[in-house]
């Protein structure tokens, strides 16, 4: 089976694809310019794995031609997929350039002499040791990701967080090192390091960064919140270099705050305003040690339907403030904000989450932001809020008839457990009540026997299909060890239209028939990220073509591996970064507790001809 142009249909040029789940005018969205994203692994040392991006300004019969060191490799166009293996035997450095039939946008890839088998390596500068106001040494790892195309060239680059040893949850008190954004071009090439300062405490809620082109010029930029103390990429220091705002606790519960767009080539800081909101009395968010006040959250999302706008938002347990922003390249403008202090809101407080969704739930082309139990529309008012309270997952669903959004989400408050609701409305479609903290759930479509996507919890007794019903009890023992599918991540991997499960740093493949997971890869010698979360730096499409690639740190600290896919696919669909709902999920997904990447549209094996697509049929 070989559906093609599904994605087109997200790109048809002046036509507005509306249905009952949403009405992007893909002729007016402002997006990245994206290029060929050609990639080169080698599967072994004779043979190299050639990938690149199928887009939607192809023709549906696009061909094409791919290259090594200017000789063509194919005998025929290739035009049932963007995949093409290649037989090179030798180890000397091999430039690889795949050009369309029709269309000028060519692209191109060097592999190194020696390169290693399934993913690039990409060197780190890592940050020196340093030492604490008590004595203590830290060190540094890497930690979270993002990409965006900082230089124009249409190719993305990978902007990196270091995360120092001693960084701290906000329950706990003690002193941290500076957090470091480091942006690296895929050879290797750093081109700035921007340093927090000690004003910007560590940890998983502080500073959460959003890499995006905002202002359309081709270039990404990154915004962070900042303060007294924080170094942009060219060594200028914002605010006030001498200021100290830690107590002896390490906690920082006074200064300035603001909020800064850096220029995302050279790290400078472009502008700076102040924080929305600012901290204002401890005690209105929760507590009054600087826990619940200092705890962020970030999206991009297109609020207008056209431009993207940048949301930074604070507290979700207590009071809760979202504010938008909109950089024209000039100024940084707050276009609206929200706050459940506010008359009429008070519905909306202690419903967040420890990350969020976007997407435009309602149907009238613009976003609005899924923010735990609650949604705020595009124009900065609430449209509902379910009252279930914090929790720490959160998925955005299609279903299979991509006529509504749904959210599903596991709860705290030791009474909802998991809950499946209509992301529009906010009625619970079907819930799994439990009197414990559950932490985890994950939706993927992981059964080919079960119409649309599975979902599963550490409360729901196993997999359940998208009605409700249980497919596979997790309670049968296998050995010693008890049949369970991972809560975490999941990434397109192996080329069909199943989804896999990424877990630490293993990928691994549901099994429908005994209702286990299989290993499909483990990419040795590196390591995950923050402690149970078990997430990589970074997944998503980031290269190649449809399916999506694993950004994982080393053991030492000292290099990235970009993992891609070395499998066949019979499959050729446009590069889900074109989708307006996943471009922003790979830009949200270092907020907090990391979610996985999400499409806009229902995505999997029961994608047939004749089925639709936003309310269009797939012919």
């Amino acid at each position: 089976m070989k559906l093609k142009n599904l994605l087109s249909l997200m790109a048809l040029g002046a036509v507005t694809l509306a249905s009952a789940q949403g009405a992007y005018d893909y002729s007016r969205l402002q997006r990245e310019p994206l290029g060929r994203g050609v990639v080169a692994v080698r599967e072994n040392p004779s043979t190299v794995m050639v990938s690149w991006r199928y887009l939607s300004s192809d023709p549906e019969n696009q061909a094409f031609d791919v290259y090594r060191n200017g000789k063509k490799v194919n005998s025929k166009p290739i035009t049932e997929g963007s995949f093409f293996k290649d037989k090179n035997t030798s180890d000397s450095q091999a430039v690889y350039t795949v050009k369309p039939a029709k269309g000028d946008r060519a692209g191109e890839f060097t592999l190194p002499a020696k390169a290693p088998c399934g993913y690039i390596n990409i060197d780190l500068d890592r940050p020196d040791l340093g030492v604490d106001p008590n004595g203590r040494e830290y060190f540094y790892n890497a930690n979270d990701a993002s990409i965006g195309d900082v230089d124009g060239d249409g190719e993305y680059e990978i902007i990196l967080k270091w995360d120092p040893t001693n960084s701290h949850d906000n329950a706990h008190d003690g002193w941290t090192g500076p957090t470091l954004f480091d942006c690296y071009k895929l050879d290797g090439t750093r081109l700035w390091r921007i340093d927090m300062g000690d004003n910007i405490r560590s940890g998983a809620h502080y500073t959460q960064f959003m890499v995006y082109d905002l202002d359309g010029d081709g270039c990404a930029e990154i915004v962070m919140k900042t303060a007294d103390g924080t170094m942009d990429g060219q060594g200028k220091v914002i605010g006030d270099r001498r200021a100290d705002f830690r107590n002896l606790k390490g906690r920082i519960i006074a200064g300035p705050e603001y909020l800064t767009v850096f220029n995302g080539k050279t790290g400078e800081a472009m502008a700076t305003v102040d924080y929305v909101p600012q901290r204002g009395q401890l005690k209105d968010w929760g507590d009054s040690y600087a826990n619940r006040s200092e705890r962020y959250l970030a999206a991009i999302a297109y609020l207008d339907g056209i431009h993207p706008s940048v949301v930074m938002c604070r507290g979700y347990y207590a009071r809760t403030v979202l504010a938008a922003f909109d950089w024209d390249g000039k100024e940084l403008k707050n276009r609206w904000t929200f706050d459940s202090n506010d008359p009429g809101c008070g519905a909306y407080a202690g419903q967040g989450n420890h990350n969020l969704r976007v997407a435009d739930v309602d149907g009238d082309g613009c976003d609005e932001i899924i923010y735990g139990q609650m949604t705020v529309d595009n124009d900065g008012k609430g449209l509902y809020s379910t009252g279930m309270y914090h929790g720490d997952a959160l998925h955005l669903v299609s279903d299979v008839d991509n006529e509504k959004y749904y959210v599903w989400g596991c709860h705290e408050n030791r009474k909802d457990g998991t809950s499946l609701r209509d992301a529009r409305t906010g009625k619970v479609v079907f819930q799994f009540p439990s009197d414990k903290d559950i932490g985890r759930c994950m939706v993927a479509d992981i059964d080919p026997n079960h119409k649309g996507v599975e979902l599963w919890s550490p409360n729901t007794e196993g997999v359940r299909a998208f009605d409700g019903s249980l497919i596979s009890p997790q309670s049968e023992f296998i050995g010693e060890t008890k049949a369970s599918v991972p809560v975490n991540m999941a990434v397109w991997w192996d080329g069909d239209l199943l989804r896999e499960l990424l877990d630490r740093n293993e990928i691994s493949k549901y099994n429908w028939e005994n209702g286990n997971c299989d290993t499909l890869m483990t990419m040795e010698g590196c390591t995950w990220n923050n402690g149970t979360k078990a997430n990589p730096c970074l997944q998503g499409d980031i290269v190649g073509d449809w399916r999506e690639e694993v950004l994982m740190r080393t053991d030492d600290n000292q290099n990235l591996r970009l993992y891609v896919t070395t499998i066949p696919t019979e499959y050729r669909f446009h590069t889900f970064l074109e989708d307006p709902v996943y471009r922003v999920s790979i830009a949200n997904q270092n907020v907090a507790y990391n979610q996985p990447t999400g499409t806009g549209f229902y995505f999997g094996p029961d994608l047939k001809k004749g089925s639709k697509f936003r309310g269009t049929t797939i012919k």
